[in-house]
């Protein structure tokens, strides 16, 4: 009777509706929803929102919110595995555990905020401080008394856009505005001519103070993040590309890929015993669209990165490329060097990295240089011989 009872059961199992995955409580999702807007504005910014005057209404909200979450142990389990840049880790470590608050309370205290945001938000006509000093700087221009010297690269570039040795792309980071880079703000040609000593503003980021010559013969000497923000404000604004050159280089590109891309070579800091035993000989290679300091600067949270330190080995730049292509190539090149290793990520979970290979630094050179005169077609990397071949 007792197995014929177990059968039953066994039968009836299979028609048993499946349990329903446990529903977020109210709670829970404003704390992951105010989270997410604070992840959007690291992927957008490359860093954690921050506090202070000059910062817009947003950023500061954001700054706010990260702190409170970051205080409330309860919000820091429930959002970790979505913060795969360590946001909530070093927010909670800059706090004192009086900051300490409940779940509930922190609920109330993100809505207040939002709500007294929103009614900021409201005002018509305010921009914030930074904005208007950016405005105020651009429009600040005088009579550039040597222009002579720059108009022949003007004439230059346009040429160069029109036979399509150039190409525009969407604004650079303030960190990659460098001298002798071309680009267009409110519909006309902008040259840095001059690039000064980098400082630290009084809010806690880097700047310059730049020469800019505009292609209808004025200049400005305005500072590197103000050239940044009019640019962002500008929907027509553009970077204009170096002269491209060589193979792999195309007007097409595919979705998230740029004209422009940094191939870089990375050496762990990590002691597991693989990485420590072949230090000199092993290095990851990528590719990015941005800055390779930001790219790393939370390796050692990244299982990508071995979760350790790294230290940048070279880079290259090329412009007008596809990223994905690029990267795909430079992989199946180095595929026989490719280190096979497993870690855990700071979850636990198994993950394996693929960007890491056992290959000389020469190699990888010589692989680029390849790929930048068109030769490489055909040719991989033998670790035997340790050549391309």
């Amino acid at each position: 009777m007792s197995d014929d009872l177990d059968a039953l059961a066994d039968d009836l199992a299979e028609f048993d509706t499946p349990d329903k995955p446990a529903k977020r409580s109210p709670v829970e999702e404003r704390l992951i929803a105010g989270f997410e807007d604070i992840l959007r504005f690291y992927e957008r910014e490359g860093r954690a929102p921050k506090h202070g005057e000059e910062r817009d209404i947003f950023e500061r909200l954001y700054a706010v919110r990260l702190e409170r979450l970051a205080a409330n142990s309860e919000a820091r389990s429930l959002l970790e595995p979505m913060d795969t840049s360590g946001l909530l880790a070093r927010a909670s470590a800059s706090l004192d555990d009086e900051d300490a608050v409940d779940l509930d309370g922190l609920a109330a205290d993100l809505a207040d905020i939002e709500n007294a945001v929103g009614d900021l938000t409201q005002l018509k006509h305010v921009r914030p401080a930074a904005e208007k000093r950016a405005a105020e700087e651009i429009a600040n221009r005088e009579t550039c008394r040597d222009f002579d010297r720059f108009k022949p690269l003007f004439e230059k570039v346009q040429s160069d856009l029109d036979a399509g040795l150039r190409t525009t792309r969407p604004p650079e980071t303030s960190a990659e505005i460098e001298a002798g880079r071309f680009y267009i703000l409110s519909g006309q040609k902008a040259y840095v001519a001059e690039k000064g000593d980098l400082f630290k503003q009084d809010y806690g980021d880097w700047d310059a103070r730049l020469r800019v010559v505009f292609d209808n013969g004025t200049e400005s000497n305005l500072l590197m993040r103000s050239l940044h923000r009019a640019m962002s404000k500008d929907a027509t604004s553009r970077t204009i590309s170096d002269p491209v050159a060589g193979p792999l280089f195309s007007n097409a590109t595919v979705d998230g890929d740029e004209a422009s891309g940094i191939i870089y070579v990375l050496r762990s800091k990590s002691k597991l015993p693989i990485v420590a035993e072949n230090r000199d000989l092993l290095h990851k290679i990528g590719v990015t669209g941005g800055s390779v300091e930001r790219r790393v600067a939370n390796a050692k949270l990244d299982p990508t990165f071995l979760m350790a330190d790294v230290e940048i080995v070279t880079t290259y730049e090329l412009y007008n490329i596809n990223r994905v292509k690029l990267e795909n190539l430079l992989h199946r090149v180095f595929e026989k060097a490719r280190l096979e290793i497993e870690i855990k990520d700071r979850f636990g979970h198994p993950v394996t990295p693929r960007e890491w290979f056992l290959v000389p630094i020469f190699a990888i050179d010589e692989a680029v240089e390849k790929i930048r005169d068109g030769s490489i077609k055909g040719l991989s990397y033998d670790p035997e011989q340790a050549r391309l071949s």
